[in-house]
């Protein structure tokens, strides 16, 4: 590619995304137009071409994909007179292929690629083709992973791409084990794909491989100063693949651009139903490589917590997708090729709309006429905000595996199903599998979580309707101050800008999200040099004075070398009446939490034994991998009268584990609360 070319596609990307990349509702009305407008017939059948015993091929007229036998792994795809999108310097396993990581308890992690060891073809006519690529685990075979793996490729006729699912399944009595990682990987051929989308704001001309081979390794293997890329307009940037990372309600279509020709290679997910962790979960999405991904499950800006952990023999079994894989191309003579993003999208909500597909063919994916519907209304009450029920607009309502309040966070075994209500506080939850689920509940603007005590029992068909629903909010008194929103981010603190010389200019354009922006750790230090944060309620502004991040600060020892220290920070307030002989309320609700201890004191920063602690906490890492969250957490601090006094008080807020970069957290939202008025 030229670097002319590469400007000027970059450049476009820039200043045409406010007109022509957005998701209108004419965006939407093409898609269902595409959708009605398909005439399957009209296009060549599918068929089968078995090549030898090591490769099978599956063409439609439109494209060709390649597999091994009985591996199952992708190792070409022909498409638009393309010999391969696909890599062809890599092995045939390192192309197009599921992989997986575990391990066993206590040992270290193993990374599986989930050779599959039989085929068959499950479906073949003019119309579809499905195979099949299985593993059965061999019990005398200690170091396979123990799961049963069907690996199942769908190719429709007369359409541009091809479906990817799988079934895990352990059997009851299987050994222990770890699984942290499970999800498709296709590696496009580097010379071609150069482009990079993932939003109508997130897309950019990518470096090569060998651009981050030679440039500068930053604080993590992952992070890499372009030094000397084959494109100099990227010179200077850094390269990361967590400044990537999507929330799961919204990682629906990423993927690449080739200018020459100019084609498209696209991962749809029409649903996060199967994906862990509930729709706020954050994962990678495409990156340097040039990589695409699908990600089922990880423990990414949660840490361990979110792992699978097999114990006592526990048997499951889960459906991971189907994913849909689209191409698209543009003949030489069309003008924009941006429109290749503004047709993924398109055909992202053609994928939508038809969820649940109908075509699959396992007996353990649920169609939609084996699924059912929960509806519902959830309203609030916070007497101290109103004497009336308030309608919860907007709130993300949801069902998941039976637990405790807020646990959909952490749950990664089962399936879970998100919707928000209305702006009357209306819910409906479709296409549910049946199961038996706990119904959760958060509200934007509100502390905590809801959960409905009763468990909700979805059969195949069932239409069910909860009673009115009102979640009492958190609250054991009035409200003398507070900082930030209750949103579950942090991200209306203040949010500094990059080191000049570490920037990606992708978030310097897109300036709401240069919380992505690399070394923003650092940036705490240089901003507060040798004092910490001091935010006076009544003449601090959040937005402009209280940082995204209590970071540790960090200086050098006398060998040179950067060495980290905690830091307190400090809220001044005024109270003109204190009763001593009361409670008072501390709610602390945080973003995230990486290796951290969050210490609170009030008036006293000296006195050994802190007023709370939270113990350590956290392993997100939403820090170093340019989240603005991580798992949410929620604490309600009894405050004793005693520990206030008239006039000026001080809250000290340490985090006492300082000696890395990366340990720290992110707040969300803090109030003091008053003594409770018995008599409202």
């Amino acid at each position: 590619m030229k670097k002319e070319w590469s400007f000027v596609l970059g450049l476009l990307g820039i200043l045409l995304q406010p007109f022509l990349l957005t998701e209108s509702s004419l965006t939407k009305q093409n898609a269902l137009k595409k959708n009605s407008q398909l005439d399957q017939q009209s296009f060549p059948p599918v068929q089968i071409l078995r090549l030898d015993d090591d490769y099978v091929v599956v063409d439609n007229g439109i494209f060709n994909i390649t597999f091994s036998v009985p591996g199952g792994m992708v190792t070409g795809i022909q498409y638009n007179g393309i010999d391969n999108l696909l890599e062809n310097g890599n092995k045939d396993d390192n192309r197009g292929y599921w992989d997986i990581v575990w391990n066993k308890p206590e040992e270290k992690g193993i990374f599986d690629k989930l050779h599959a060891t039989n085929f068959k073809v499950i479906m073949e006519d003019e119309n579809q083709v499905e195979l099949s690529f299985t593993r059965t685990w061999d019990s005398l075979n200690s170091k396979q992973l123990s799961m049963n793996i069907d690996k199942r490729f769908i190719i429709l006729r007369g359409i541009s791409g091809f479906y990817c699912y799988g079934i895990l399944e352990r059997l009851e009595g299987w050994p222990d084990i770890d699984v942290y990682q499970g999800r498709i990987v296709f590696k496009l051929k580097e010379k071609l794909f150069q482009y990079m989308a993932i939003s109508d704001e997130r897309q950019r001309i990518m470096p090569t491989a060998h651009d981050r081979a030679v440039g500068q390794r930053l604080d993590y293997s992952e992070a890499v100063l372009l030094t000397n890329p084959n494109n100099s307009f990227i010179k200077g940037e850094v390269d990361d693949k967590y400044q990537y990372s999507c929330e799961n309600k919204d990682n629906r279509v990423h993927g690449w651009i080739s200018p020459t020709p100019r084609t498209g290679f696209w991962m749809i997910t029409p649903t996060d139903e199967f994906r862990t962790g509930g729709p706020v979960k954050q994962d990678l999405t495409s990156h340097t490589g040039p990589v695409n991904l699908n990600m089922f499950f990880s423990t990414h800006y949660a840490g361990e917590v979110l792992g699978l952990k097999f114990r006592n023999g526990e048997p499951w079994k889960k459906v991971f997708g189907p994913v849909f894989v689209y191409m698209n191309s543009l003949s030489p003579d069309e003008p924009d090729t941006l429109t290749l993003w503004t047709d993924a999208k398109e055909q992202m909500f053609v994928e939508t709309e038809n969820w649940p597909y109908n075509f699959p063919l396992s007996e353990d994916y649920a169609r939609a006429d084996q699924r059912g519907i929960v509806s519902g209304r959830l309203l609030v009450r916070d007497r101290y905000v109103s004497q009336s029920l308030m309608i919860a607009n907007s709130a993300f309502i949801g069902l998941a595996a039976p637990g405790n309040v807020g646990s959909w966070q952490l749950e990664n075994k089962a399936y879970q199903f998100w919707t928000q209500t209305d702006s009357e506080g209306y819910f409906l939850i479709k296409n549910v599998i049946p199961g038996n689920y706990s119904l959760y509940a958060w509200v934007p603007g509100l502390i905590g979580d809801y959960m409905y005590d009763p468990y909700i029992i979805v059969t195949p068909g069932s239409r069910k309707r909860v009673e009115t629903l009102i979640y009492d909010a958190p609250r054991n008194g009035p409200t003398l101050w507070e900082i930030g929103i209750p949103d579950r981010t942090a991200a209306e603190f203040f949010i500094p800008d990059a080191q000049p010389k570490l920037l990606n200019q992708l978030y310097v354009v897109h300036n709401q999200e240069r919380y992505r922006q690399y070394g923003l750790w650092d940036r705490y230090t240089e901003i507060y040099p040798d004092d910490d944060l001091v935010f006076t309620i009544g003449l601090s502004n959040y937005q402009t004075d209280w940082f995204f991040a209590h970071l540790n600060r960090y200086f050098y020892n006398n060998d040179g070398n950067k060495t980290y220290a905690p830091t307190t920070w400090q809220v001044l307030f005024d109270l003109e009446d204190v009763d001593q002989s009361s409670n008072y309320t501390l709610q602390l609700a945080l973003a995230s939490a990486h290796e951290a201890e969050l210490q609170v004191r009030f008036n006293d920063p000296e006195i050994d034994a802190p007023h709370y602690s939270t113990g350590l906490i956290g392993k997100d890492n939403a820090i170093a991998r340019h989240g603005i969250h991580g798992i949410y957490r929620l604490y309600t601090i009894n405050v004793p009268g005693s520990l206030l006094g008239f006039g000026t008080n001080i809250m000290y807020l340490k985090q006492s584990r300082g000696d890395r970069p990366f340990r720290g957290i992110m707040y969300d939202y803090i109030r003091l609360e008053g003594p409770s008025d018995e008599s409202d």
